[in-house]
């Protein structure tokens, strides 16, 4: 694992391009610009950061906070960049960010069939809490609902 020079800051409007590009060539069913947009511009519970390499964009991840939960909504690192460790710093970063704003659980949903990022997240502790049968509308998978508990130990 080798992760170098590594910066974090919140989206900004500047980083629209790079986070529209990658989410596009990273999921199948890729949000739009307006999506992105519209939770920069008018949702309040949004908290979306970007993550730089050497002041190279590498990945973003956003998650919304409802009262002491955060719902991680987007993570994604650029694939020449990926096997290095930087999800994990980038999952790393938006617990931090999380617990030190009250935050006291942490849920999202992954695809059955990605394993690396059920990885990623059992490495963190995260466990399965449900099924939500059908959830991906681009090929009818299930979405395996993942929960952290007790944040408060990466503030």
């Amino acid at each position: 694992m080798s992760v170098a020079n590594v910066s974090f800051y919140a989206m900004s409007w500047d980083d629209i391009d790079a986070v529209v590009a990658l989410e596009q060539a990273t999921f199948s069913m890729p949000w739009s610009r307006d999506a992105f947009e519209t939770e920069l511009s008018s949702n309040p519970l949004a908290r979306y950061i970007v993550m730089k390499e050497d002041g190279k964009f590498v990945g973003y991840a956003g998650m919304w906070f409802v009262l002491d939960e955060a719902h991680i909504m987007n993570v994604a690192i650029e694939a020449s960049c990926r096997g290095r460790g930087l999800g994990k710093a980038l999952m790393q970063q938006m617990l931090h960010i999380a617990a030190s704003n009250g935050v006291e659980s942490m849920t999202l949903e992954v695809r059955r069939s990605n394993c690396t990022a059920r990885h990623l997240y059992a490495e963190f502790g995260f466990i399965e809490r449900g099924v939500r049968p059908g959830y991906y509308t681009d090929n009818g998978e299930d979405a395996l609902l993942l929960w952290l508990e007790d944040l408060a130990r990466w503030a």
